[in-house]
């Protein structure tokens, strides 16, 4: 596999990572391929660009929203592997959790894509954002994908 390849694999995650964040929800929603399989493991698994869809766009809805801080990206072929930091928003509430993602792409588009998280880490993550309610130097600022 070229490097060029590669980079173009990734490039396709880190775009579909920065439109959710950006709201841009048809974009993100573009990225998946018809036949996407999306599954945060130990939850139910969605099939299909309608179902997967309806994830992103109810983040991007008035009130909502999502954060994201790629700390490591790789790929191996087709697989791209992200170690993130990832924002849940509700109101004025920003909940913040480590999670392990796995990409597939195939022709351009999302085929797989399945993320693991540590629910200890999630409740701590809500610990923090309501303290930050209160005292917003709780929880540090978030470094933005980088387009």
């Amino acid at each position: 596999m070229t490097e060029a390849i590669v980079l173009d694999e990734q490039a396709t995650v880190l775009a579909f990572l920065a439109d959710m964040a950006d709201g841009r929800a048809e974009d993100a929603v573009a990225a998946f391929a018809d036949d996407v399989v999306y599954t945060n493991v130990g939850l139910a698994t969605l099939r299909g660009r309608d179902r997967a869809g309806r994830v992103i766009r109810l983040l991007a809805r008035p009130g909502l929203g999502f954060g994201v801080e790629v700390t490591s990206i790789a790929s191996d072929g087709a697989v791209v592997l992200t170690e993130r930091i990832d924002e849940l928003r509700v109101g004025p509430l920003a909940v913040r959790f480590w999670v392990c993602g796995r990409f597939d792409v195939r022709d351009g588009r999302i085929a797989v894509w399945r993320d693991y998280f540590d629910n200890l880490d999630i409740a701590k993550g809500v610990l923090r954002g309501v303290l930050a309610l209160a005292i917003p130097a709780a929880q540090r600022k978030m470094t933005p994908l980088q387009r």
